[in-house]
């Protein structure tokens, strides 16, 4: 049989090939096989290794013909190449398996960028050894080169300053991936380390560049960190100084402390604090500690709803600039027709509630008058059962969550109440305390009617008490059956009457 490949090439091809090869070859097969196994990019890995060796084959090959051709020279050449390639080859694979696998398994884990100075370091210290083995006298290029070095090491003292700042923040564990930081007016989550910058995804999705030279010399804010978890933030607002700061410290800490708000903390808990008085106003700061320094601007938009919620409810706006104003008739005349809409818009509402709708026009209009607007935010606890108030509200617009409170840590859900709806009547009506728990499902509005506004109406009609007791009776029908109630329907509108007119102190009426 005829050799399709001459004696001659056969021979000048096995000369390329030297015995260190099958070594690395194993040390490079092991080498994949484990970061196959071990890491999610070993994969990626394995193709650019194998993608390198066959370059490096093909080298070889390259090399081979050459010196069939008596090309000496390019043959030493690429046999150099290879030698080089497939050292670097080695030493990658050997470095990767070493610092991602092994290390990993000794609960070591030392950062990406001294993986990276260690390969380098290998990479130059493999080359210097082909060189010495070339025959190049090392100590005499080092020392006609010292002039070349200083130079360069000059030039480059920026790049160097940033590749030590990268290698020292990540030994020291000052900044790790993921981490939240201010540096001056940038402010971002670290995504990636390099040699020499430091990549800051913004919460607007821009990645910004920091030379880690910059963070070694400047003030880094670290606002949320495994070592730090939570960031507290400030919302400011400012109300009249004629009303008292106390009160609306704790109008607005209970609203906070009442109301489930998303990645608010509650340890610590929200707290409300006078920062100042100026220009004839009294300058408030909500302070309170979020979870996720993601959602900072959605959350602090979500505790001014609920202050603004809170302030509303107890009659405090918001406070306008300090100004001389001067009233005319006509802006009188446009406020008496303002209220007057707004006062019809109630009456309509009134009349459309059953419970409301036995009343006369005049009554109507007297309770509409009588109105309290108060609106909640959203998780917003309106009524906490047991408590006692002696008011109702009537639910206008949005949605609320009836819960009864089995005990501390049970509660059941009852029903949720669209709007059109009142809730709260048994305070107003009797007196007793609220049998269930009111929670906002949404922002809602409501009107708030107190007793005082409905003691002269049940004065001048008694005979109302009845009809509203009849009503009260049936709406109780699905709290009483949660509660397991024995009492029967008869004897539960008779109770309820009967406290109606003592509340109101109707019994000789």
């Amino acid at each position: 049989m005829t050799n399709l490949i001459p004696d001659s090439l056969m021979s000048a091809l096995m000369a390329s090939w030297h015995h260190e090869y099958l070594n690395a070859l194993l040390l490079i097969a092991l080498s994949l096989g484990i970061l196959a196994r071990f890491r999610s990019e070993g994969l990626s890995i394995v193709r650019n290794s194998l993608i390198m060796a066959l370059i490096s084959l093909l080298l070889a090959v390259a090399g081979g013909v050459c010196r069939f051709l008596d090309l000496a020279l390019a043959a030493r050449v690429l046999d150099e190449i290879t030698v080089i390639l497939v050292g670097v080859l080695t030493l990658r694979v050997t470095g990767l398996a070493l610092f991602r696998v092994f290390m990993p398994l000794l609960r070591v884990t030392p950062p990406r960028i001294l993986e990276d100075i260690f390969l380098v370091l290998a990479y130059i210290a493999w080359g210097m050894v082909r060189l010495s083995q070339a025959g190049v006298n090392l100590s005499g290029l080092v020392t006609t080169s010292a002039v070349i070095t200083g130079i360069i090491a000059f030039s480059m003292q920026e790049t160097l300053g940033n590749i030590l700042g990268g290698l020292a923040l990540q030994l020291d564990d000052s900044l790790t991936i993921g981490d939240w930081i201010k540096v001056d007016d940038v402010s971002g989550q670290v995504v990636e380390v390099h040699w020499r910058h430091t990549a800051v995804r913004t919460r607007n999705g821009e990645i910004v560049v920091l030379p880690n030279s910059l963070l070694m010399k400047a003030k880094v804010i670290i606002l949320s960190s495994t070592d730090v978890p939570q960031w507290r933030r400030w919302v400011w607002f400012s109300l009249s100084n004629r009303v008292s700061p106390q009160r609306v410290i704790d109008a607005v800490e209970k609203s906070l402390d009442e109301a489930e708000i998303p990645l608010v903390s509650r340890n610590p808990k929200p707290n409300c604090v006078l920062m100042d008085f100026k220009d004839g106003l009294a300058v408030y700061a909500v302070r309170y500690w979020l979870t996720d320094a993601q959602v900072d601007d959605p959350t602090d938009s979500a505790i001014r709803v609920h202050v603004f919620a809170a302030l509303c409810r107890h009659g405090y706006g918001l406070a306008s600039p300090v100004m001389d104003v001067t009233m005319t008739a006509q802006s009188l005349e446009n406020d008496n027709r303002r209220r007057d809409a707004e006062a019809a818009v109630r009456v309509r509402t009134l009349r459309g509630m059953e419970l409301f709708s036995s009343l006369s026009d005049e009554e109507l209009q007297h309770l509409a008058h009588t109105l309290t607007w108060a609106p909640f935010a959203k998780g917003d606890v309106i009524t906490r059962q047991g408590a006692v108030a002696h008011w109702l509200y009537v639910l206008v617009n949005g949605e609320v969550d009836i819960w009864y409170e089995v005990n501390e840590h049970e509660r059941r859900f009852l029903t949720t109440l669209p709007s059109g709806r009142v809730f709260g009547e048994m305070g107003l009506m009797t007196g007793e305390p609220r049998r269930a728990t009111v929670i906002a499902r949404s922002d809602v509005e409501c009107y708030r009617i107190d007793k005082p506004s409905f003691e002269l109406i049940m004065h001048t009609r008694p005979e109302l008490a009845e009809e509203f007791a009849r009503i009260l009776a049936e709406r109780s029908v699905q709290l009483v059956a949660v509660k397991q109630d024995s009492s029967g329907h008869e004897q539960h509108q008779a109770k309820i009457l009967d406290g109606i007119r003592r509340f109101f102190r109707l019994e000789g009426k």
